[in-house]
Protein backbone atom coordinates (compact mmCIF):
# COMPACT_ATOMS: atom_id res chain seq x y z
CA UNK A 1 0.00 0.00 0.00
CA UNK A 2 2.91 2.61 0.85
CA UNK A 3 4.56 1.90 -2.17
CA UNK A 4 0.76 2.25 -4.24
CA UNK A 5 0.33 5.60 -2.65
CA UNK A 6 3.96 6.74 -3.18
CA UNK A 7 3.25 5.85 -6.75
CA UNK A 8 0.06 7.59 -6.69
CA UNK A 9 1.78 10.84 -5.11
CA UNK A 10 4.29 11.61 -7.66
CA UNK A 11 1.69 10.86 -10.40
CA UNK A 12 -0.30 14.05 -8.98
CA UNK A 13 3.00 15.45 -9.14
CA UNK A 14 4.31 15.11 -12.66
CA UNK A 15 0.51 15.94 -13.57
CA UNK A 16 0.97 19.44 -11.69
CA UNK A 17 -2.08 18.38 -9.52
CA UNK A 18 -0.51 19.70 -6.22
CA UNK A 19 -3.69 19.23 -3.91
CA UNK A 20 -4.42 15.81 -4.24
CA UNK A 21 -0.41 14.91 -4.28
CA UNK A 22 -0.07 16.85 -0.83
CA UNK A 23 -3.40 14.76 0.27
CA UNK A 24 -1.49 11.46 -0.31
CA UNK A 25 2.12 12.81 1.06
CA UNK A 26 0.50 13.86 3.92
CA UNK A 27 -1.29 10.36 4.34
CA UNK A 28 2.38 8.63 4.07
CA UNK A 29 3.67 11.18 6.60
CA UNK A 30 1.23 10.02 9.09
CA UNK A 31 1.63 6.39 8.82
CA UNK A 32 5.84 7.35 8.71
CA UNK A 33 6.42 10.85 10.35
CA UNK A 34 10.46 10.26 10.29
CA UNK A 35 10.52 9.51 6.60
CA UNK A 36 12.79 12.73 5.18
CA UNK A 37 11.46 11.87 1.29
CA UNK A 38 7.67 12.53 2.52
CA UNK A 39 8.49 15.62 4.68
CA UNK A 40 10.39 16.98 1.81
CA UNK A 41 7.08 16.72 -0.79
CA UNK A 42 5.07 18.20 1.93
CA UNK A 43 7.02 21.50 2.37
CA UNK A 44 7.59 21.36 -1.73
CA UNK A 45 3.89 20.63 -2.68
CA UNK A 46 3.05 23.51 -0.18
CA UNK A 47 5.19 26.14 -1.59
CA UNK A 48 4.11 24.61 -5.06
CA UNK A 49 0.38 25.59 -4.33
CA UNK A 50 1.70 28.64 -2.38
CA UNK A 51 0.81 27.96 0.78
CA UNK A 52 3.94 29.40 3.07
CA UNK A 53 2.55 30.11 5.99
CA UNK A 54 1.06 25.96 6.38
CA UNK A 55 4.71 25.16 5.12
CA UNK A 56 6.22 27.41 7.90
CA UNK A 57 3.74 25.70 10.68
CA UNK A 58 4.98 22.53 9.36
CA UNK A 59 8.37 22.88 9.49
CA UNK A 60 8.36 24.71 12.96
CA UNK A 61 6.17 21.89 14.46
CA UNK A 62 8.86 18.88 12.86
CA UNK A 63 11.74 20.85 14.17
CA UNK A 64 10.08 20.65 18.24
CA UNK A 65 10.15 16.78 17.66
CA UNK A 66 12.90 16.19 14.85
CA UNK A 67 17.07 17.61 15.20
CA UNK A 68 17.84 17.68 11.52
CA UNK A 69 19.73 20.84 10.66
CA UNK A 70 18.90 20.64 7.11
CA UNK A 71 15.13 21.63 7.78
CA UNK A 72 16.96 25.58 8.90
CA UNK A 73 17.85 25.00 5.29
CA UNK A 74 14.27 24.34 4.17
CA UNK A 75 12.58 27.16 6.55
CA UNK A 76 15.09 29.86 5.38
CA UNK A 77 14.12 28.92 1.72
CA UNK A 78 10.36 28.93 2.45
CA UNK A 79 11.03 32.55 4.38
CA UNK A 80 12.88 33.48 0.87
CA UNK A 81 9.90 32.93 -1.33
CA UNK A 82 7.84 34.97 1.27
CA UNK A 83 10.29 37.47 0.44
CA UNK A 84 11.62 37.62 3.94
CA UNK A 85 15.20 38.03 3.02
CA UNK A 86 16.36 38.28 6.98
CA UNK A 87 14.57 35.41 8.33
CA UNK A 88 16.00 33.38 5.66
CA UNK A 89 19.30 34.33 6.15
CA UNK A 90 19.17 34.03 10.19
CA UNK A 91 18.40 30.35 9.46
CA UNK A 92 20.64 29.58 6.74
CA UNK A 93 23.00 30.71 9.01
CA UNK A 94 21.86 28.48 11.67
CA UNK A 95 22.19 25.46 9.49
CA UNK A 96 26.19 26.53 8.61
CA UNK A 97 26.88 26.75 12.01
CA UNK A 98 25.48 23.32 13.13
CA UNK A 99 28.14 22.02 10.85
CA UNK A 100 30.61 23.67 13.85
CA UNK A 101 28.66 21.48 16.54
CA UNK A 102 28.82 18.46 14.30
CA UNK A 103 31.17 18.57 10.98
CA UNK A 104 28.90 15.35 9.80
CA UNK A 105 25.83 17.67 9.42
CA UNK A 106 27.40 19.01 6.16
CA UNK A 107 26.00 15.91 4.13
CA UNK A 108 22.09 17.19 4.54
CA UNK A 109 22.69 20.81 5.45
CA UNK A 110 24.44 21.09 2.03
CA UNK A 111 22.69 19.01 -0.35
CA UNK A 112 19.81 21.43 0.97
CA UNK A 113 21.54 24.15 -0.05
CA UNK A 114 22.34 23.05 -3.67
CA UNK A 115 18.60 21.17 -4.26
CA UNK A 116 17.53 25.10 -3.91
CA UNK A 117 20.23 26.24 -5.65
CA UNK A 118 21.63 27.91 -2.81
CA UNK A 119 25.48 27.52 -4.30
CA UNK A 120 27.28 30.60 -2.30
CA UNK A 121 25.66 28.47 1.25
CA UNK A 122 26.88 25.03 0.17
CA UNK A 123 30.44 26.54 -0.59
CA UNK A 124 30.64 27.78 2.63
CA UNK A 125 28.92 24.53 3.92
CA UNK A 126 31.62 22.26 2.21
CA UNK A 127 34.63 24.77 2.95
CA UNK A 128 33.49 24.74 6.54
CA UNK A 129 33.51 21.14 7.49
CA UNK A 130 36.69 20.32 5.63
CA UNK A 131 38.70 22.78 8.49
CA UNK A 132 36.52 21.00 10.76
CA UNK A 133 37.87 17.82 9.66
CA UNK A 134 40.83 17.41 7.50
CA UNK A 135 39.47 13.75 6.72
CA UNK A 136 36.24 15.33 4.53
CA UNK A 137 37.04 15.80 1.25
CA UNK A 138 34.70 17.70 -0.71
CA UNK A 139 36.43 18.89 -3.99
CA UNK A 140 34.31 17.10 -5.87
CA UNK A 141 31.33 18.54 -5.17
CA UNK A 142 32.74 21.92 -4.98
CA UNK A 143 34.17 21.52 -8.61
CA UNK A 144 30.99 21.13 -9.78
CA UNK A 145 29.33 24.07 -7.85
CA UNK A 146 32.35 26.06 -9.68
CA UNK A 147 31.54 24.82 -12.48
CA UNK A 148 27.58 25.27 -12.23
CA UNK A 149 28.54 28.77 -11.14
CA UNK A 150 31.09 30.09 -13.86
CA UNK A 151 34.07 29.88 -11.68
CA UNK A 152 36.43 27.65 -14.24
CA UNK A 153 39.57 28.57 -12.08
CA UNK A 154 38.04 27.35 -9.29
CA UNK A 155 36.74 24.62 -10.69
CA UNK A 156 39.89 23.24 -12.07
CA UNK A 157 41.66 23.77 -8.86
CA UNK A 158 39.07 21.72 -7.16
CA UNK A 159 38.93 18.83 -9.61
CA UNK A 160 42.86 18.30 -9.12
CA UNK A 161 43.01 18.82 -5.30
CA UNK A 162 40.11 15.77 -5.34
CA UNK A 163 42.49 13.44 -8.39
CA UNK A 164 45.72 14.47 -5.56
CA UNK A 165 43.76 12.63 -2.95
CA UNK A 166 42.24 10.13 -4.98
CA UNK A 167 44.68 8.92 -7.69
CA UNK A 168 42.36 6.24 -8.75
CA UNK A 169 39.61 8.83 -10.15
CA UNK A 170 41.93 10.65 -12.35
CA UNK A 171 40.24 8.98 -15.52
CA UNK A 172 36.68 10.28 -14.06
CA UNK A 173 38.47 14.05 -13.58
CA UNK A 174 39.66 14.03 -16.85
CA UNK A 175 36.35 13.29 -18.26
CA UNK A 176 34.61 15.94 -16.63
CA UNK A 177 37.59 18.39 -17.56
CA UNK A 178 37.25 17.37 -20.73
CA UNK A 179 33.65 18.93 -20.82
CA UNK A 180 34.92 22.95 -20.49
CA UNK A 181 38.58 22.28 -22.54
CA UNK A 182 38.94 22.00 -26.49
CA UNK A 183 41.60 21.14 -29.18
CA UNK A 184 42.24 24.54 -29.12
CA UNK A 185 45.37 25.93 -27.13
CA UNK A 186 44.08 29.29 -27.52
CA UNK A 187 40.65 28.19 -25.71
CA UNK A 188 40.42 30.52 -22.42
CA UNK A 189 39.66 27.62 -20.12
CA UNK A 190 42.79 25.74 -21.86
CA UNK A 191 44.71 28.37 -20.67
CA UNK A 192 43.52 28.68 -17.23
CA UNK A 193 43.69 24.93 -16.61
CA UNK A 194 47.49 25.13 -17.97
CA UNK A 195 47.97 27.93 -15.32
CA UNK A 196 46.43 26.03 -12.71
CA UNK A 197 48.71 22.86 -13.19
CA UNK A 198 51.86 24.93 -13.77
CA UNK A 199 51.32 27.12 -10.56
CA UNK A 200 50.57 23.81 -8.59
CA UNK A 201 53.87 22.59 -9.79
CA UNK A 202 55.89 25.45 -8.54
CA UNK A 203 54.12 25.35 -4.93
CA UNK A 204 54.30 21.54 -4.71
CA UNK A 205 56.37 19.61 -7.70
CA UNK A 206 54.20 16.39 -8.08
CA UNK A 207 54.09 13.31 -10.95
CA UNK A 208 50.42 14.22 -11.08
CA UNK A 209 50.99 17.91 -12.30
CA UNK A 210 53.20 16.76 -15.34
CA UNK A 211 50.50 13.85 -16.00
CA UNK A 212 48.01 16.60 -16.20
CA UNK A 213 49.92 18.82 -18.39
CA UNK A 214 51.05 16.10 -20.94
CA UNK A 215 47.02 14.85 -20.98
CA UNK A 216 45.97 18.92 -21.88
CA UNK A 217 48.52 18.63 -24.07
CA UNK A 218 47.55 15.88 -26.27
CA UNK A 219 43.27 17.21 -26.09
CA UNK A 220 45.66 19.65 -28.00
CA UNK A 221 47.20 17.53 -30.29
CA UNK A 222 50.71 19.21 -29.33
CA UNK A 223 52.90 16.37 -28.55
CA UNK A 224 55.92 18.21 -28.31
CA UNK A 225 55.02 19.78 -24.97
CA UNK A 226 52.99 16.36 -24.39
CA UNK A 227 56.23 14.58 -24.81
CA UNK A 228 58.33 16.93 -22.65
CA UNK A 229 56.16 16.11 -19.32
CA UNK A 230 56.56 12.38 -20.19
CA UNK A 231 60.21 12.68 -20.33
CA UNK A 232 59.51 15.02 -17.06
CA UNK A 233 57.82 12.00 -15.33
CA UNK A 234 60.53 9.35 -16.95
CA UNK A 235 63.30 10.79 -15.69
CA UNK A 236 61.83 10.44 -11.91
CA UNK A 237 60.35 7.27 -12.62
CA UNK A 238 62.44 5.57 -15.09
CA UNK A 239 61.15 1.81 -14.92
CA UNK A 240 58.59 1.97 -17.25
CA UNK A 241 58.34 3.17 -20.82
CA UNK A 242 54.57 2.29 -21.48
CA UNK A 243 53.59 6.49 -20.75
CA UNK A 244 56.06 7.27 -23.84
CA UNK A 245 55.15 4.30 -25.83
CA UNK A 246 51.19 5.46 -25.76
CA UNK A 247 52.47 9.22 -26.30
CA UNK A 248 54.25 8.05 -29.77
CA UNK A 249 51.45 5.86 -30.85
CA UNK A 250 49.00 8.85 -30.41
CA UNK A 251 50.91 10.71 -32.58
CA UNK A 252 51.22 8.14 -35.41
CA UNK A 253 48.09 7.34 -35.38
CA UNK A 254 46.78 11.66 -35.66
CA UNK A 255 49.16 11.18 -38.66
CA UNK A 256 51.73 14.18 -36.44
CA UNK A 257 55.20 11.96 -38.16
CA UNK A 258 57.53 14.36 -37.11
CA UNK A 259 57.30 13.48 -33.12
CA UNK A 260 56.13 10.07 -33.73
CA UNK A 261 59.64 9.96 -35.27
CA UNK A 262 61.21 11.76 -32.16
CA UNK A 263 59.76 9.28 -29.90
CA UNK A 264 60.27 6.28 -31.15
CA UNK A 265 63.88 7.06 -31.49
CA UNK A 266 63.94 8.34 -28.03
CA UNK A 267 62.36 4.91 -26.90
CA UNK A 268 64.89 2.68 -28.74
CA UNK A 269 67.92 4.99 -27.58
CA UNK A 270 66.25 4.80 -23.58
CA UNK A 271 65.08 1.25 -23.57
CA UNK A 272 67.06 -1.36 -21.65
CA UNK A 273 65.01 -4.24 -22.55
CA UNK A 274 65.04 -5.66 -26.40
CA UNK A 275 61.29 -6.34 -26.60
CA UNK A 276 60.72 -2.57 -25.89
CA UNK A 277 63.01 -1.59 -28.11
CA UNK A 278 62.04 -3.96 -31.11
CA UNK A 279 58.68 -2.46 -30.70
CA UNK A 280 60.17 0.95 -31.31
CA UNK A 281 62.23 -0.26 -34.17
CA UNK A 282 58.91 -2.14 -35.46
CA UNK A 283 56.04 1.21 -35.63
CA UNK A 284 59.70 3.72 -36.83
CA UNK A 285 59.96 1.38 -39.72
CA UNK A 286 56.15 1.18 -40.63
CA UNK A 287 56.22 5.31 -40.57
CA UNK A 288 59.18 5.53 -42.62
CA UNK A 289 57.70 3.16 -44.99
CA UNK A 290 54.71 4.88 -44.98
CA UNK A 291 55.95 8.49 -45.83
CA UNK A 292 59.11 6.90 -47.86
CA UNK A 293 59.19 7.07 -51.80
CA UNK A 294 60.11 4.75 -54.28
CA UNK A 295 64.04 5.77 -53.99
CA UNK A 296 64.04 4.94 -50.68
CA UNK A 297 62.67 1.20 -50.46
CA UNK A 298 66.14 -0.12 -50.59
CA UNK A 299 67.50 1.57 -47.75
CA UNK A 300 64.00 0.81 -45.70
CA UNK A 301 64.90 -3.28 -47.17
CA UNK A 302 68.51 -2.97 -45.32
CA UNK A 303 66.99 -1.72 -42.42
CA UNK A 304 64.75 -4.70 -42.22
CA UNK A 305 67.69 -7.00 -42.75
CA UNK A 306 69.89 -4.98 -40.19
CA UNK A 307 67.02 -5.63 -36.94
CA UNK A 308 67.64 -8.88 -38.22
CA UNK A 309 70.58 -9.12 -37.56
CA UNK A 310 70.32 -7.54 -34.38
CA UNK A 311 66.95 -9.19 -33.20
CA UNK A 312 66.98 -12.43 -35.01
CA UNK A 313 63.93 -14.44 -37.01
CA UNK A 314 62.82 -16.11 -33.82
CA UNK A 315 58.63 -16.39 -33.16
CA UNK A 316 59.80 -13.51 -30.67
CA UNK A 317 60.29 -11.48 -34.24
CA UNK A 318 57.12 -12.31 -35.73
CA UNK A 319 55.52 -9.41 -36.11
CA UNK A 320 58.69 -7.74 -37.72
CA UNK A 321 59.04 -10.79 -40.49
CA UNK A 322 55.43 -10.48 -41.76
CA UNK A 323 56.02 -6.73 -41.60
CA UNK A 324 58.72 -7.30 -44.01
CA UNK A 325 57.00 -9.62 -46.19
CA UNK A 326 54.25 -7.18 -46.72
CA UNK A 327 56.96 -4.64 -47.51
CA UNK A 328 58.64 -7.02 -49.88
CA UNK A 329 55.32 -7.70 -51.73
CA UNK A 330 53.58 -4.56 -51.92
CA UNK A 331 56.13 -1.61 -51.85
CA UNK A 332 59.48 -3.69 -53.48
CA UNK A 333 56.68 -5.88 -55.71
CA UNK A 334 59.05 -8.41 -54.97
CA UNK A 335 56.20 -11.38 -53.70
CA UNK A 336 58.19 -14.39 -54.46
CA UNK A 337 60.84 -13.33 -51.75
CA UNK A 338 58.26 -12.21 -49.56
CA UNK A 339 56.26 -15.82 -49.91
CA UNK A 340 59.82 -17.57 -49.47
CA UNK A 341 60.25 -15.78 -46.67
CA UNK A 342 56.88 -16.24 -44.73
CA UNK A 343 56.98 -19.41 -45.97
CA UNK A 344 60.66 -19.94 -43.66
CA UNK A 345 59.03 -18.43 -40.91
CA UNK A 346 55.90 -21.26 -41.06
CA UNK A 347 59.07 -23.34 -40.04
CA UNK A 348 59.42 -21.73 -36.63
CA UNK A 349 58.19 -23.28 -33.52
CA UNK A 350 54.82 -20.99 -33.81
CA UNK A 351 51.47 -21.48 -31.93
CA UNK A 352 47.97 -22.13 -33.88
CA UNK A 353 47.52 -18.45 -33.75
CA UNK A 354 50.39 -17.46 -34.73
CA UNK A 355 50.02 -19.38 -37.77
CA UNK A 356 47.37 -18.26 -38.58
CA UNK A 357 48.49 -14.71 -38.59
CA UNK A 358 51.46 -15.96 -41.23
CA UNK A 359 48.88 -17.20 -43.47
CA UNK A 360 46.38 -14.83 -43.19
CA UNK A 361 49.69 -12.61 -44.71
CA UNK A 362 50.70 -15.31 -47.17
CA UNK A 363 47.24 -15.19 -48.61
CA UNK A 364 47.05 -11.55 -49.27
CA UNK A 365 50.28 -11.95 -50.79
CA UNK A 366 48.63 -14.29 -53.75
CA UNK A 367 45.86 -12.43 -54.10
CA UNK A 368 47.97 -9.51 -54.75
CA UNK A 369 49.41 -11.67 -57.10
CA UNK A 370 45.86 -12.77 -58.52
CA UNK A 371 46.49 -16.57 -57.58
CA UNK A 372 42.88 -16.38 -55.83
CA UNK A 373 42.51 -20.46 -55.43
CA UNK A 374 45.95 -20.69 -54.08
CA UNK A 375 44.72 -17.89 -51.46
CA UNK A 376 41.80 -19.49 -50.58
CA UNK A 377 43.31 -22.92 -49.55
CA UNK A 378 45.37 -20.88 -47.04
CA UNK A 379 42.43 -18.83 -45.50
CA UNK A 380 40.34 -21.86 -45.46
CA UNK A 381 42.98 -23.65 -43.62
CA UNK A 382 42.67 -20.74 -40.88
CA UNK A 383 39.07 -21.07 -41.11
CA UNK A 384 39.25 -25.10 -40.32
CA UNK A 385 42.06 -25.07 -37.43
CA UNK A 386 40.43 -22.04 -35.50
CA UNK A 387 36.59 -22.28 -35.61
CA UNK A 388 35.45 -19.54 -34.31
CA UNK A 389 37.86 -17.11 -33.62
CA UNK A 390 38.11 -13.63 -34.74
CA UNK A 391 41.06 -14.28 -37.17
CA UNK A 392 38.85 -17.05 -38.57
CA UNK A 393 36.37 -14.60 -39.37
CA UNK A 394 38.74 -12.44 -41.14
CA UNK A 395 39.47 -15.55 -42.67
CA UNK A 396 36.49 -16.23 -44.15
CA UNK A 397 35.97 -12.24 -45.41
CA UNK A 398 38.75 -12.36 -46.62
CA UNK A 399 37.96 -15.94 -48.96
CA UNK A 400 34.68 -13.53 -49.65
CA UNK A 401 37.12 -10.49 -50.98
CA UNK A 402 39.12 -12.76 -53.04
CA UNK A 403 35.78 -14.23 -54.49
CA UNK A 404 34.92 -10.46 -54.99
CA UNK A 405 37.79 -10.09 -56.96
CA UNK A 406 37.80 -12.38 -59.22
CA UNK A 407 33.83 -11.67 -60.29
CA UNK A 408 32.60 -14.58 -58.52
CA UNK A 409 30.01 -12.34 -56.54
CA UNK A 410 26.98 -15.47 -55.90
CA UNK A 411 30.02 -17.46 -53.43
CA UNK A 412 31.28 -14.19 -51.90
CA UNK A 413 27.08 -13.05 -50.86
CA UNK A 414 27.34 -16.40 -49.06
CA UNK A 415 30.19 -15.92 -47.12
CA UNK A 416 29.29 -12.10 -46.34
CA UNK A 417 25.96 -13.42 -45.50
CA UNK A 418 27.25 -15.65 -42.36
CA UNK A 419 29.55 -12.74 -41.26
CA UNK A 420 27.02 -10.26 -40.68
CA UNK A 421 26.93 -11.83 -37.39
CA UNK A 422 30.67 -11.75 -36.60
CA UNK A 423 31.42 -11.18 -32.96
CA UNK A 424 34.04 -8.71 -34.35
CA UNK A 425 31.80 -5.48 -35.37
CA UNK A 426 34.73 -4.17 -37.33
CA UNK A 427 34.33 -7.08 -39.60
CA UNK A 428 30.66 -7.67 -39.48
CA UNK A 429 30.44 -3.72 -40.76
CA UNK A 430 32.86 -4.62 -43.61
CA UNK A 431 31.30 -7.47 -44.63
CA UNK A 432 28.03 -5.81 -44.53
CA UNK A 433 29.07 -2.75 -47.05
CA UNK A 434 30.44 -5.19 -49.11
CA UNK A 435 27.26 -7.33 -49.44
CA UNK A 436 25.33 -3.94 -50.01
CA UNK A 437 27.79 -3.39 -53.01
CA UNK A 438 27.28 -6.39 -54.88
CA UNK A 439 23.61 -6.87 -53.68
CA UNK A 440 22.89 -3.16 -54.91
CA UNK A 441 24.66 -3.85 -58.33
CA UNK A 442 24.50 -7.19 -59.28
CA UNK A 443 20.81 -7.28 -61.11
CA UNK A 444 21.51 -3.76 -62.94
CA UNK A 445 23.33 -5.90 -65.59
CA UNK A 446 23.02 -9.37 -66.52
CA UNK A 447 27.37 -9.68 -67.50
CA UNK A 448 27.61 -7.67 -64.31
CA UNK A 449 29.97 -5.70 -66.59
CA UNK A 450 30.02 -2.27 -64.10
CA UNK A 451 30.17 -4.47 -61.04
CA UNK A 452 33.45 -6.72 -62.42
CA UNK A 453 34.83 -3.47 -63.78
CA UNK A 454 34.36 -1.73 -60.16
CA UNK A 455 35.85 -5.01 -58.42
CA UNK A 456 39.15 -5.13 -60.70
CA UNK A 457 39.63 -1.29 -59.43
CA UNK A 458 39.30 -2.26 -55.74
CA UNK A 459 41.70 -4.83 -56.48
CA UNK A 460 44.30 -2.38 -57.80
CA UNK A 461 43.89 -0.62 -55.22
CA UNK A 462 44.57 -3.20 -52.85
CA UNK A 463 47.88 -3.75 -55.16
CA UNK A 464 48.51 -0.45 -54.34
CA UNK A 465 48.15 0.38 -58.38
CA UNK A 466 46.17 3.45 -57.40
CA UNK A 467 46.81 5.32 -60.91
CA UNK A 468 45.33 2.28 -62.95
CA UNK A 469 42.34 2.02 -60.37
CA UNK A 470 41.30 5.56 -60.74
CA UNK A 471 41.68 5.07 -64.24
CA UNK A 472 39.43 2.23 -64.30
CA UNK A 473 36.84 4.20 -62.12
CA UNK A 474 36.82 6.61 -64.67
CA UNK A 475 35.63 4.35 -67.36
CA UNK A 476 32.67 3.36 -65.15
CA UNK A 477 31.95 7.00 -65.01
CA UNK A 478 32.16 7.53 -68.60
CA UNK A 479 30.50 4.59 -69.41
CA UNK A 480 27.90 3.43 -66.94
CA UNK A 481 26.74 6.76 -65.93
CA UNK A 482 22.98 5.69 -65.38
CA UNK A 483 23.72 2.52 -63.25
CA UNK A 484 24.23 2.70 -59.34
CA UNK A 485 27.37 2.03 -59.10
CA UNK A 486 28.41 5.39 -59.93
CA UNK A 487 27.93 6.99 -56.54
CA UNK A 488 30.59 3.79 -55.49
CA UNK A 489 32.62 5.02 -58.07
CA UNK A 490 32.76 8.21 -57.16
CA UNK A 491 33.55 7.79 -53.74
CA UNK A 492 36.33 5.15 -53.79
CA UNK A 493 38.08 7.33 -56.60
CA UNK A 494 37.85 10.02 -54.36
CA UNK A 495 39.27 8.07 -51.44
CA UNK A 496 42.16 7.46 -54.08
CA UNK A 497 42.58 11.15 -54.96
CA UNK A 498 43.03 11.89 -51.10
CA UNK A 499 46.28 9.47 -51.05
CA UNK A 500 47.40 10.87 -54.33
CA UNK A 501 47.41 14.05 -52.13
CA UNK A 502 45.03 15.04 -55.11
CA UNK A 503 42.73 16.98 -53.06
CA UNK A 504 40.90 19.43 -55.46
CA UNK A 505 40.08 16.35 -57.34
CA UNK A 506 38.60 14.54 -54.24
CA UNK A 507 36.73 17.88 -53.15
CA UNK A 508 34.74 17.41 -57.46
CA UNK A 509 33.39 13.97 -56.62
CA UNK A 510 32.20 14.60 -52.79
CA UNK A 511 30.49 17.63 -54.80
CA UNK A 512 29.13 15.44 -57.50
CA UNK A 513 27.86 12.36 -54.59
CA UNK A 514 26.43 15.49 -52.94
CA UNK A 515 24.50 17.25 -55.68
CA UNK A 516 23.02 14.03 -57.31
CA UNK A 517 23.18 11.19 -54.84
CA UNK A 518 21.82 13.16 -51.88
CA UNK A 519 19.18 10.21 -50.81
CA UNK A 520 21.49 7.53 -51.54
CA UNK A 521 23.57 5.52 -48.58
CA UNK A 522 27.14 7.33 -48.86
CA UNK A 523 25.28 11.08 -48.14
CA UNK A 524 27.08 11.10 -45.24
CA UNK A 525 30.22 9.93 -45.96
CA UNK A 526 30.46 12.73 -48.46
CA UNK A 527 29.87 15.56 -46.58
CA UNK A 528 31.82 14.50 -43.64
CA UNK A 529 35.08 13.30 -45.62
CA UNK A 530 34.40 16.83 -48.01
CA UNK A 531 34.40 18.69 -44.52
CA UNK A 532 37.58 16.61 -43.22
CA UNK A 533 39.27 18.16 -46.34
CA UNK A 534 37.78 21.77 -46.40
CA UNK A 535 39.15 21.67 -42.74
CA UNK A 536 42.77 19.88 -42.51
CA UNK A 537 43.80 20.33 -46.21
CA UNK A 538 42.15 23.36 -47.76
CA UNK A 539 42.01 25.77 -44.84
CA UNK A 540 38.75 26.47 -45.36
CA UNK A 541 36.82 26.20 -42.00
CA UNK A 542 33.82 27.84 -42.73
CA UNK A 543 32.76 25.33 -45.67
CA UNK A 544 33.88 22.26 -42.97
CA UNK A 545 31.43 23.72 -40.47
CA UNK A 546 28.35 24.02 -42.70
CA UNK A 547 29.12 20.15 -43.63
CA UNK A 548 29.84 19.14 -40.01
CA UNK A 549 26.55 20.76 -39.34
CA UNK A 550 24.15 19.12 -41.95
CA UNK A 551 24.93 15.66 -40.62
CA UNK A 552 24.58 17.02 -37.57
CA UNK A 553 20.93 18.36 -38.08
CA UNK A 554 20.05 15.71 -40.77
CA UNK A 555 21.95 12.66 -40.24
CA UNK A 556 21.85 11.85 -36.47
CA UNK A 557 21.54 8.05 -36.81
CA UNK A 558 25.35 8.84 -38.71
CA UNK A 559 28.44 6.91 -37.62
CA UNK A 560 29.99 10.37 -37.95
CA UNK A 561 27.20 12.20 -35.86
CA UNK A 562 29.67 12.14 -32.42
CA UNK A 563 32.92 13.19 -34.55
CA UNK A 564 30.66 15.87 -36.47
CA UNK A 565 29.49 17.52 -33.42
CA UNK A 566 33.03 17.87 -31.84
CA UNK A 567 34.59 19.20 -35.02
CA UNK A 568 31.68 21.37 -35.54
CA UNK A 569 32.41 22.85 -32.18
CA UNK A 570 35.89 23.11 -31.97
CA UNK A 571 35.62 25.33 -35.33
CA UNK A 572 32.83 27.05 -33.85
CA UNK A 573 35.24 27.96 -30.91
CA UNK A 574 33.09 27.08 -27.98
CA UNK A 575 34.50 26.35 -25.23
CA UNK A 576 32.68 23.83 -23.94
CA UNK A 577 33.78 20.49 -25.61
Amino acid sequence: MFSQNDILAKEYLKKGDFEKALYEYKKLYAKSPSNINYIGQIVSTHQQLEQYDEAETFLLKLMTRINYPAFFVELGYNYQLKNDMENATINYKKAIASIDVRASNVFAVARSFQGHSLLNEAVISYEKAMLINPDFNFNLQLAKIYGEQGDIEKMFDSYIRFAESNPLSLNNIKRAISEFISENSANENNIIFRKVLLKKNQQAPNLLWNEMLSWLFIQQKDFNKAFVQEKAIFNRQPDDLGRIEELALIAFNENENDIAKTIFTYIIETAQDSETKLKAHYNLIQLETKESLKANYPAINTKYLELFKEFGTFSQTLKLQMAYAHFLAFYMDDTNKATAFLENTLKLPLTKLQKAEVKLELGDILVLQEKFNKALIYYTQIQRNLKNSTISQEARYKVAKASYYKGDFKWAESQLKILKASTSQLIANDALDLKLLISDNKYEDSLQTALKLYAKADLLAFQNKNEASILLLDKILNEHKTEPIVAQALYKQAQLFEVEKQYEKAEANYEAIIANYRDGILIDDAYFKLAEIYEKKLNLPEKAKALYELIIFNHADSIYFVDARKRYRALRGDAIN
